[in-house]
């Protein structure tokens, strides 16, 4: 499933003046529901360190 809550919320935050989502009351609230984390491995820690 491609919709989940965190790619909503990081669209909502990024739009500067407005954001039209095109989808289903469904499908939107079965992403907003969802809680499903996923382990990301972005290596900012790594980064973070190498700067400080």
């Amino acid at each position: 499933m491609m919709l989940s809550r965190n790619l909503i919320y990081t669209g909502l935050t990024r739009a500067k003046k407005l954001a039209i989502i095109v989808s289903s009351k469904k499908a939107i609230g079965m992403a907003v529901r969802s809680v499903n984390q996923k382990e990301r491995y972005t290596q900012l820690r790594e980064k973070l360190a190498q700067i400080s």
